[in-house]
């Protein structure tokens, strides 16, 4: 079996014998029942090989569908001229890149029509360049743009050239209603929706298909796309990884299922992983592994939004807020949702909200990673797996004291400082490291007596850890014992670490701590 991973063109696809989930339907429902419309999804889940299918739709390459819905659904075959642009590859960090960028597109359809270019405007080029697709070929055109939003979001922290390129990208995607007679389609594709940044001033006829149930695994494997073409390949990583196949299928879930796109909708998995983990047959987090898009670290240094609480709980939101990111740095959450990081669990018809939450593992420990990053650079010198396999070893072998050298380490560095409120900042860290830790220790952060800073526990130890700010390890230990944090293990035979540990504000790390 061939897996189509990284293939974005849908020719080199079939004609390279790779296994195609086919979405062929609900492209030509697509075509059959509007003009004009845009798809958020987020990176890495097919919507340039979506894009690309539907190119050779288009221009009438019958011969790529056979096999596919669209070989018996579509009866003309009619080939229409096709403008598609492609704004990913590219990091527009300055002006020169965007206008490279314009200028390839715009002198190749110019040459394709044979378009005299008297004109030095991107609107003006683009208007001139449809009319004479249509005259030349006698049909309307076909336009379909990837990442349209790429330029703006590579400059959130740019306000000057965000603005500049905004009104650039919204005269040149004006042109589509201007010329609404000579296109059959127009389809955009990107991350974000951003609505006050008026993008689509100028093309106020979209039609946002992002949270349409019809359309909610255009891109995407479902779990029944996954059981039809990728059994097999099921079957072999189980063998690969001694599980029985009912027990893969689950551990696949987990780890890369869970995307909802709308209220009961069927949950969608991320093709870059799924399809990874099942050619390596080896699961690992392969779309983290991709790297986190600049501009969403950017987002959330800049946001003033406390998101400690997307750890351990979900959040309520109101639905109309998902389609806007432009508040991002007082509201960062349709952010996170738009990039794949969260997703809808649960949505309230009467009042109008729904509820986000971390669609898989893979991505929770994404974001965990991404934010330890925030909170303690020096992460990023070890790397967070390295960190968090020290610190397992620490603990399955019972070493309490190995493991704070490892956590002083963290807050040691000479270029770590905590910002703001410095007692919580301190705690959402060590949260996110073992919170991290929890698919191979359980922990905890609630007892019946009262709240606990952290708990571990595995089938040898027990460690209950207090943290206070600007006092003594000894008082963090009176605290073990006054509120009782130990005592619902009196009885348990395991090994019982009590560790108070001191944070000074003042020096800015692990000032202390004592282990009884």
């Amino acid at each position: 079996m061939l897996y189509p991973i990284g293939i974005q063109n849908f020719e080199s696809l079939r004609k390279g014998g790779f296994t195609y989930v086919d979405k062929t339907d609900l492209i030509y429902q697509l075509a059959s029942t509007g003009r004009y419309y845009f798809l958020g999804r987020p990176r890495r889940f097919g919507k340039s090989l979506l894009l690309s299918t539907m190119e050779a739709y288009f221009q009438g390459k019958k011969e790529l569908f056979q096999g596919l819905a669209l070989e018996n659904l579509e009866k003309d075959w009619t080939q229409y001229p096709v403008l598609h642009l492609d704004w990913s590859g590219a990091t527009y960090t300055s002006r020169e890149i965007f206008d490279e960028k314009m200028e390839v597109a715009l002198r190749q359809w110019e040459k394709e029509y044979a378009v005299q270019n008297d004109f030095k405007t991107d609107s003006v080029r683009f208007q001139n360049i449809i009319d004479a697709a249509s005259e030349k070929t006698g049909k309307p055109v076909v336009i379909l743009i990837d990442e349209y939003d790429k330029p703006i979001v590579d400059n959130l922290d740019n306000n000057e050239l965000k603005e500049e390129l905004r009104k650039r990208l919204s005269g040149f995607y004006g042109v589509m209603k201007n010329r609404d007679e000579k296109i059959r389609l127009g389809f955009l594709t990107g991350i974000t929706k951003m609505g006050q940044l008026n993008i689509f001033s100028g093309l106020n006829n979209l039609e946002d298909i992002s949270m349409v149930s019809d359309y909610a695994d255009l891109c995407g494997i479902s779990e029944s796309d996954l059981h039809r073409y990728f059994d097999e390949g099921v079957q072999a990583l189980a063998e690969a990884n001694r599980l029985s196949k009912e027990d893969c299928y689950d551990k696949l879930a987990q780890l890369y299922d869970g995307y909802h796109f709308c209220g009961g909708s069927e949950g969608i998995y991320n093709p870059f992983s799924l399809l990874t983990t099942l050619k390596n047959k080896v699961f690992s987090e392969y779309w983290y592994g991709t790297g986190t898009p600049t501009f969403l670290i950017v987002a959330l240094k800049q946001t003033g939004k406390d998101i400690s609480e997307l750890i351990d709980n979900e959040v309520e939101v109101d639905i109309t807020d998902l389609s806007q990111v432009d508040s991002y740095k007082t509201n960062p959450i349709p952010l996170l949702y738009q990039t794949g990081y969260l997703t809808i669990k649960e949505v309230n018809p009467d009042f109008g909200t729904c509820r986000l939450g971390f669609p898989n593992r893979e991505v929770q420990n994404g974001f965990l990673r991404m934010q330890l990053a925030l909170y303690v650079p020096i992460v990023e010198s070890i790397g967070s797996n390295v960190l968090i396999l020290r610190l397992y070893k620490a603990i399955d072998a019972g070493q309490p004291e190995e493991m704070m050298k490892l956590l002083d380490g963290l807050f040691a560095n000479q270029n770590y400082q905590i910002q703001g409120d410095a007692e919580k900042n301190v705690q959402y860290a060590m949260s996110i490291i073992f919170d991290l830790l929890s698919q191979h220790v359980h922990t905890e952060r609630q007892t019946s007596n009262g709240r606990i800073d952290l708990l571990l526990e595995n089938k040898d130890y027990i460690y209950v850890i207090e943290l206070k700010i600007d006092a003594t390890a000894d008082e963090a230990l009176q605290q073990i014992e006054d509120v009782g944090y130990a005592r619902p293990f009196t009885a348990d035979p395991r090994k019982l670490f009590k560790i108070g540990v001191s944070f000074s504000t003042k020096t800015r790390r692990i000032e202390e701590w004592k282990i009884i």
